[in-house]
């Protein structure tokens, strides 16, 4: 009897267990859509932070930051992401790229930044369209401009084009798994600076910066994988805000909950995001993110004239 009993007990602890093993789902940062996993208005506020390029590389590959979350090899660890510079005459291509293998890169996004003849700057952060899908800009407003823009026109401004590689990194660079994609929404929601504004539009200013950027893109990853473009991701949809905004309502509810995020002076803190000119560093109190056709645009006046230079270092992807 005492036999049985026990039999019977190992056969009940298996197939509970085996009905446990059914329900249980594993997430990772691997298995949702890829535009989720680098959140374009958290590059555009670190850029806004950053005093030169190189700093903005730093700041988005900083693992205390975890501003990317993208693995689009899949080996485990956040894809580096490297970014490199194009200059034409008063237009700045700023090209960021996931690096994925020894020179086997990836466009993931531009910010492309242009004076008019006005001394008007206009910005604008660009999805690539592999990843993104077609048009999907957002336009940042600064409440205070970057100090990286003080040097843009300056007549001895050096070009910059980053010199690293697959496994060759900087020495303060520390390699990380991705995120669980609510996680990662939660975190990189912190170093978004709420004073300034994201304004979202679909058309692409400057025809200058799109000439530099076909001579420039890589998309070895597109190259290898069309079936994971946005458009064949996502057949109803032409980008990541039309995404959004067809998202499923029980889907939306649940990415708000999990990435609420409690709003906060940004007075005096710890945060990684160091605002030099108002020593503004830690998440400030939110302001709704608007949608325009166009969005607003800062004004800088130089007393230099523009002068006019082409690109100095070729792009050596292969």
């Amino acid at each position: 009897m005492k036999t049985k009993i026990i039999i019977l007990s190992i056969v009940t602890l298996f197939f509970v267990n085996n009905i446990h093993s059914q329900n249980r789902t594993t997430v990772n940062g691997t298995n949702s859509e890829i535009s989720d996993n680098l959140d374009l208005k958290a590059v555009a506020s670190i850029f806004g932070d950053s005093k030169n390029l190189e700093d903005f590389e730093n700041r988005l590959n900083d693992s205390k930051y975890k501003i990317s979350n993208l693995d689009l090899n899949e080996d485990g660890e956040v894809d580096y992401l490297r970014v490199i510079e194009s200059v034409e005459e008063n237009t700045h291509l700023i090209v960021i790229q996931a690096i994925l293998e020894t020179d086997v890169f990836q466009d993931v996004a531009t910010i492309e930044v242009e004076k008019d003849i006005n001394n008007t700057l206009h910005i604008q952060v660009v999805g690539d369209i592999y990843v993104y899908g077609n048009n999907y800009i957002y336009e940042p407003v600064y409440i205070n401009s970057p100090i990286l823009f003080a040097n843009f026109w300056a007549p001895d401004y050096r070009i910059y084009y980053s010199r690293w590689n697959w496994r060759i990194y900087p020495r303060f660079h520390n390699n990380w798994r991705p995120y669980a994609i609510y996680r990662y929404h939660r975190n990189v929601r912190l170093w978004i600076n709420y004073r300034n504004h994201y304004n979202y539009v679909n058309i692409r200013r400057s025809t200058v910066a799109i000439n530099l950027h076909r001579k420039v893109r890589a998309n070895s990853f597109e190259t290898s994988n069309p079936e994971r473009s946005f458009e064949k991701r996502n057949k109803s949809v032409i980008n990541r805000h039309d995404l959004d905004q067809n998202r499923k309502p029980n889907e939306i509810r649940r990415n708000k909950n999990n990435n609420s995020v409690s709003p906060r002076n940004n007075d005096k803190s710890s945060s990684p995001r160091e605002n030099k000119i108002n020593n503004l560093e830690t998440p400030i109190k939110n302001i709704s993110e608007t949608t325009t056709p166009r969005g607003s645009v800062n004004k800088e006046k130089s007393n230099r004239n523009p002068t006019p230079r082409k690109n100095s270092k070729p792009n050596t992807r292969r």
